[in-house]
């Protein structure tokens, strides 16, 4: 009889843990019955939020699926415009789950599986509005309305999968790499032409600057070396003037003084020899008396 009780104990304790199960915050569940999910009597498929929930033990399956708000980040796409110009579009996708009977049934509750479902239908959205803009008009105004309409087709096509798409916003629009490449060698080449352009116009403009200082350096010259002769002749005038004023005043003394400077000049030198006649005028006061 004991044992008897022990086993039915240990049955109900087994049968207590498997027809309780639990589901964490930021999570919400469903149970599958035979396989199937559990609807309620509207024909609804039940949901289990954060808590401690009963189920069928042993022909029941729970599914924990996350109901917090997802981020779809891949990577970028190339999209064509109405002028047949390729981008590099890199954008992202805020998603949750919002049915979560379609989302198991049709994603498998997978979320990666579900997430390249949305990417692709997103892209779908996204190549339909930029195929009908010019790439003036996508990177001009229309970029929020580009995205406005691509969260309303995303929000339409991703309903199928029980997923709610909450924003589609588009980060960062390039040109390929090949398109760029021409692009800022061809910018490379016209700034280029204008340095060239402004480089010329520069050395123009300094070599007539430099003609004209030149120009004035040597006006400047010219007037300075006129001043200087007008100057050395004023001084040569005032000079003779003076001379001939003392001369006027004693020709005798005069003309000793001159004879004497004469002599200072001619005798500084003992290395000069000079040839002349004792008799000469120019050895009048040297011998005392003066030349009649």
């Amino acid at each position: 009889m004991k044992n008897f009780s022990l086993v039915i104990l240990a049955i109900a304790i087994v049968l207590s843990f498997s027809s309780i199960f639990v589901v964490q915050e930021g999570e919400k569940a469903i149970v599958l019955l035979f396989s199937k999910v559990e609807k309620d009597s509207d024909d609804k498929a039940v949901v289990y939020g954060p808590g401690l929930h009963l189920k069928v033990p042993f022909f029941s399956q729970v599914r924990r699926l996350d109901a917090r708000i997802q981020t779809l980040d891949g990577a970028p796409d190339r999209f064509v415009t109405s002028e047949k110009k390729d981008l590099i579009v890199d954008s992202y996708v805020k998603w949750r789950i919002n049915d979560f009977s379609a989302f198991y049934l049709r994603a498998r509750g997978d979320k990666q599986y579900a997430e390249t479902l949305l990417k692709q239908k997103v892209n779908n959205g996204l190549r339909t509005n930029f195929g009908s803009r010019t790439i003036r008009e996508i990177v001009s105004g229309e970029r929020s309305e580009l995205m406005e309409e691509a969260l309303v087709q995303a929000s339409e096509s991703a309903q199928e999968l029980g997923i709610e798409v909450l924003d589609v916003r588009v980060k960062q629009i390039n040109l390929p790499q090949e398109v760029s490449s021409s692009i800022f060698q061809r910018m490379r080449a016209e700034r280029t032409a204008v340095a060239k352009e402004h480089r010329s116009e520069g050395q123009e403009k300094a070599e007539t600057i430099r003609a004209e200082v030149d120009r004035r350096v040597t006006v400047m010259l010219a007037d300075a070396e006129r001043n200087a002769r007008t100057v050395r002749g004023q001084g040569d005038a005032d000079a003779a003037a003076i001379y001939a004023n003392a001369y006027n005043k004693d020709a005798e003394f005069f003309g000793f003084m001159r004879s004497l400077e004469a002599y200072k000049n001619t005798f500084k030198n003992k290395q000069d020899v000079m040839v002349i006649s004792p008799d000469s005028d120019f050895f009048n006061y040297m011998k005392g008396t003066k030349a009649q």
